[in-house]
């Protein structure tokens, strides 16, 4: 949604709330079987007024307080020091120059980390985060319960139209009523349809514990284990610089009920449903409870070679020497390997080849190297050969390129 009209986006919202949840009543007065009844007005209303409260409480509630993120960060500063930071792995931002809590994201439009940001809600113009997912919920829940409702009255009246459709038409209703009628069906199907998708993606999310820019991380690891176990593991990322790909659990998925605890900040289910429930409490945010699939030092979301710190040139040329030097160890000891079973075959036979017929394999299509039955080599199925030899350069170098920007400046912080 552009900019100029993010600040229409509530008052939108509202508008088509009044227009579903209102209009429909006094429609009803002049199309059969007549307006609802008593019972139903209260069960109808109801719903309406438990939407309008957890609407406001999504809108309203601060998904995270301003300068929660930094607060975090002075206490991993204070408790632990420069070595343990660096094992925990813990990112930066940029944006607020402090250490990033696990699972937060800096959303642009409020300008701040926000702790377990889910995605940024253009219609309730808040983030849907730790705080404010509870109440984001219930809101889509009421929604879907009471257009559920809508639709069940809608169609007992379009039925009797349908039925009756072979009456004069001054006996019926209005051209302007049934112009009404159409248009609040319309717009009732739409939403619920849309609300009712959304629904189902927020409860799948809450029992497994996953945000959707999780399950966009969760992908984009897939994607690059699927890239990289074409390449023995590697990959390329920013600069040219080769990186291993490693599998990593998702860490945050506690089991089911642990889950849905957590996303609802009380272990109360009748306080679950209450429009007025529980908001879940900051302090909670920067410590979450991990599964224990991997181990302590492994972070959450794993590496992305593409937004890796460009190394220098100087930096890459050392890794490609190293590297360079590790193949030529590797073909070093395969030359000693021929030559002792080219004297093997000496012996068995009583006739001594060359050592130079046996320094590299010839495959089918004659080129050094082995080769199936086929003639297929592991390139044709997309691997590259030389990194099942590379040594692991990145541990060998370690220098300041290595280590991102942000925790470069946090060290001169913590030195002045």
């Amino acid at each position: 949604m552009p900019f100029s009209l993010q600040k229409f986006a509530v008052p939108a919202v509202s508008g088509l709330i009044c227009f579903i949840a209102y209009t429909p009543i006094l429609l009803f007065y002049f199309i059969e079987p007549g307006p609802l009844s008593r019972k139903q007005l209260l069960w109808f209303n109801g719903l309406v007024f438990c939407l309008w409260w957890s609407y406001a409480q999504a809108v309203r509630i601060d998904p995270g307080p301003k300068g929660w993120a930094r607060k975090y960060g002075d206490e991993q500063a204070r408790e632990d020091n420069e070595d343990e930071i660096l094992k925990k792995g813990l990112r930066w931002c940029r944006k607020c120059e402090t250490i990033k809590p696990p699972r937060a994201h800096h959303c642009r439009t409020c300008g701040r980390c926000i702790p377990k940001m889910d995605h940024h809600c253009p219609w309730t113009q808040n983030c849907v985060s730790h705080t404010t997912f509870p109440h984001f919920l219930r809101f889509v829940l009421y929604c879907v319960l009471s257009t559920s409702l809508l639709s069940y009255f809608l169609f007992v009246r379009i039925h009797i139209l349908w039925t009756n459709r072979d009456m004069p038409s001054y006996l019926g209703p209005s051209v302007w009523a049934i112009a009404h009628l159409f248009a609040v069906s319309v717009a009732n199907g739409l939403v619920l349809f849309a609300l009712a998708i959304l629904l189902v993606r927020a409860l799948y999310s809450l029992a497994i514990n996953t945000t959707m820019i999780e399950s966009w991380e969760i992908e984009r690891h897939e994607a690059l284990l699927a890239r990289a176990r074409k390449s023995g593991g590697y990959t390329y990322g920013s600069g040219g610089q080769k990186v291993y790909i490693r599998h990593q659990e998702f860490p945050y998925d506690i089991g089911v009920w642990k889950n849905l605890v957590q996303g609802m900040g009380t272990r109360n289910i009748f306080m679950w449903f209450l429009p007025f429930g529980k908001t879940p409490q900051i302090s909670k945010a920067g410590t979450w409870e991990v599964n224990g699939f991997e181990a302590e030092s492994t972070t959450w979301p794993p590496l992305d070679p593409d937004k890796m710190p460009r190394a220098t040139i100087q930096h890459l040329a050392e890794k490609q020497k190293l590297l360079d030097e590790g193949i030529e160890a590797f073909k070093a000891r395969q030359r000693k390997d021929y030559e002792r079973f080219a004297r093997l075959e000496s012996d068995d036979d009583g006739d001594y080849e060359s050592e130079s017929e046996y320094e590299y394999e010839e495959g089918i299509d004659g080129q050094p190297g082995w080769t199936n039955s086929e003639g297929e080599r592991l390139k044709d199925f997309g691997v590259d050969e030389d990194a099942d030899f590379m040594l692991p350069v990145s541990a060998a170098v370690d220098d300041d390129d290595d280590i991102p920007l942000g925790e470069l400046l946090r060290r001169r912080k913590a030195r002045q």
